[in-house]
């Protein structure tokens, strides 16, 4: 039987300047800044984690502010639009907001239909396409709303609904993902074939585009990183990452990243996935009130912290999180 992600862990994007990174993303989209802390193997930038009141895996995203890169160079083997899921009815309220924020550098799209969607797409200030999808949750997945949220508790943010890809040929790709992690292609709209595992709700989809004469991508500001998708614990890792290899893929060995476990893999087409564990979680190394407020380093940098500081910008929290 083939191993299977229940959904997206979390998603990973670079970023320009990182206050402005963070006003947006907290001040703007209301999520809440769960983790402060540095790129584990390039520790002179940041690695800014939002999701929701609690870290949920499956809320999660997180950036590497990068402002000396230059723009992202779209095309094939790159993770092309990210998915965001709210709650059916709430586009409008969204479409406002963020018209009311374009001073920011938001640029928002209209509202259009995805698979029986509605859906408004837009650009974060960095130029990082972005979708708010408005779908259904699968079964065992938790949202936990913030009570100090900029935005109402109805109308927040509530996953990591999908991403798109683009390649220019579907295969060996779709191969890779039927065989490593159990996704099933069940329906097409327009260039969009979409491929799921589980329930196929919010958090569990990707939707692949085919363009035979796309460019090969390149990562900058406004990228997706990688995709980290879920796995619920070690043996469920081990399972995946055995699937990975036994698909064709060359799986990283497991590094610990204190808030989870993590594989890594390029699929066929070049895409950087993850496979992650749910836990320990967030909580593991601060209290749940006062996630996001300092920084926190990995024990090896832990003797660098004063040099690691000295080199960082100072970060302002939002009103909305201090």
């Amino acid at each position: 039987m083939t191993a299977t992600t229940n959904g997206i862990h979390h998603i990973t994007a670079i970023a320009g300047d990182p206050q402005a990174n963070l006003d947006f993303y907290v001040g703007v989209l209301g999520m809440r800044l769960v983790k402060r802390s540095v790129n584990q193997d390039v520790p002179d930038t940041y690695h800014l984690f939002y999701a929701d009141a609690a870290g949920n895996p499956g809320t999660d995203l997180t950036f590497f502010p990068w402002p000396q890169l230059p723009p992202v160079k779209s095309g094939s083997g790159l993770w092309s639009e990210v998915y965001l899921g709210v709650a059916p009815g709430s586009i409008d309220y969204w479409g406002e907001r963020l018209q009311a924020h374009e001073s920011t550098g938001v640029v928002v799209g209209e509202v259009e239909a995805r698979f029986g969607e509605r859906v408004l797409p837009f650009r974060d200030p960095h130029g990082m396409p972005i979708a708010l999808v408005e779908d259904e949750l699968y079964g065992d997945f938790s949202f936990a709303p913030w009570d100090r949220s900029t935005v109402p508790p109805d109308k927040q943010i509530r996953s990591l609904a999908g991403v798109r890809l683009v390649e220019r040929r579907a295969e060996p790709t779709t191969g890779f993902l039927q065989r490593a992690f159990g996704f099933d292609a069940v329906a097409s709209d327009g260039r969009l074939q979409r491929y799921v595992v589980g329930e196929g709700k919010s958090g569990q989809r990707i939707d692949l585009v085919v363009d035979e004469d796309a460019p090969q991508g390149q990562w900058g500001v406004g990228a997706v990183h990688h995709v980290a998708w879920r796995a619920a614990d070690d043996e469920a890792q081990a399972a995946l990452r055995h699937a990975i290899a036994q698909a064709g893929g060359r799986p990283t060995p497991v590094i610990d990243r204190f808030w989870f476990k993590s594989v890594y893999v390029n699929e066929p087409g070049g895409a950087l996935f993850e496979v992650a564990t749910d836990g320990p979680g967030f909580t593991v190394d601060e209290a749940h009130d006062s996630l996001g407020e300092s920084l926190v380093l990995p024990h090896w940098l832990e003797p660098k912290r004063s040099a690691i500081e000295a080199a960082l910008p100072e970060l302002s929290l939002p009103q909305a999180q201090r």
